[in-house]
């Protein structure tokens, strides 16, 4: 009895010396590849779609799609009002809400823009002017954003509901003030920043890039970025690890807010007109660049990156479609069906990772 007590320890020690199996080692490698795998679902979208439009356009047309300057600078043009609405999405997303007033807030500061350049530039000339009147136009935004963040903080309204509402305000707002017209903008230095080029690469294409590094620095190396995954992975454990919840997301909502301004401004410059209906195609467009590029909107997870090549996505699908003389309503669908499949992806994604599901 003593003997064989004593050695059954020994018969078990190589099953719990650590000893990983080679077949636990292949399934943990699997499981890190397919985890990869759908981190770049965006990326692949983005190569799939490309691929695609270039097949299509040297068998139909006998020409290059991707390769043509032209069609770059549009796709990258395409690109710039959603991404900077995306960009400001990202960060709520993150946080487990979400910002549907963005696309009015959007119109409203275009308006704004319009209205103050055209008042200032008499008085201040024109390059003063649209400096003056871009500050105004975000801080006007920054006013629904004050209150979404508000009410979703102290008030504890759910964030769906409460930019739901703010969406339907900037909109009654921003077509006051504009007068339910257009707002043409009378200063051809506004127009340049809008419509021109250094070295071939158009003005706001280069502003809406130097923002979007700002914003990716923002959210992967300081602390507000890192107190932003924290809440949207667990608030509870945010808040009792000292983070000051409250505060937090009245400056997310008001940052998401100044992304929709300046897209605003940028628009305006674009058209060189303000028109509060700027933004009201784009806010399916910026949630889609959202979770196409990677961000779960279960919060917790997401990258500013990924939102880029989401945005691209979006901008390869719609200026693509043209290209090959497809009817746009089809952009809808195509955007719609990319929306649904990047969902099912993170769901799976989340389930093959040990996540929590929501039933």
């Amino acid at each position: 009895m003593t003997a064989s007590a004593t050695e059954a320890p020994a018969a078990s020690g190589p099953a719990s010396s650590g000893h990983v199996k080679p077949e636990a080692d292949h399934a943990d490698r699997a499981k890190t590849l397919v985890q990869r795998i759908a981190d770049l679902r965006a990326w692949l979208f983005l190569a799939a779609l490309i691929v695609g439009f270039e097949i299509w356009a040297r068998s139909a047309f006998g020409g290059t799609f991707i390769l043509n300057p032209f069609n770059l600078q549009s796709i990258a043009i395409f690109a710039v009002a959603p991404l900077l609405l995306a960009t400001g999405q990202t960060f709520v997303i993150i946080s487990g809400g979400i910002d549907l007033s963005m696309g009015f807030v959007m119109g409203l500061a275009a308006v704004v823009a319009a209205h103050v350049i055209n008042a200032a530039t008499p008085g201040l000339g024109m390059p003063l002017a649209v400096l003056v009147g871009a500050l105004v136009a975000v801080a006007v935004a920054a006013v629904p954003g004050t209150i979404n963040g508000l009410l979703v903080s102290r008030l504890r309204v759910p964030p769906f509901i409460g930019t739901l509402g703010m969406f339907g305000v900037a909109r009654g707002v921003a077509f006051l003030f504009a007068g339910g017209t257009t707002v043409p903008i009378s200063n051809s230095f506004f127009a340049t920043i809008g419509n021109g080029r250094i070295a071939n690469i158009p003005y706001i294409v280069l502003i809406t890039a130097a923002f979007v590094l700002v914003m990716a620095y923002l959210l992967s190396q300081t602390r507000f970025g890192q107190h932003n995954y924290a809440i949207g992975a667990n608030v509870q454990a945010a808040r009792r690890s000292g983070i000051d919840i409250k505060s937090h997301l009245l400056r997310l909502y008001i940052l998401s807010a100044c992304c929709a301004g300046l897209a605003g401004v940028l628009y305006s410059a674009r058209f060189n007109a303000g028109a509060a209906q700027a933004g009201e195609p784009l806010l399916l467009d910026c949630v889609a660049a959202v979770v196409i590029g990677g961000a779960s909107l279960f919060g917790g997870s997401g990258t500013i990156l990924g939102t880029v090549a989401g945005a691209f996505v979006i901008a390869v699908i719609q200026y693509g479609l043209v290209f090959v003389n497809v009817e746009p309503f089809w952009q809808f669908i195509s955007v719609g069906v990319v929306i649904i499949i990047s969902v099912l992806i993170d769901q799976a994604q989340r389930r093959f990772s040990g996540g929590r599901i929501d039933e």
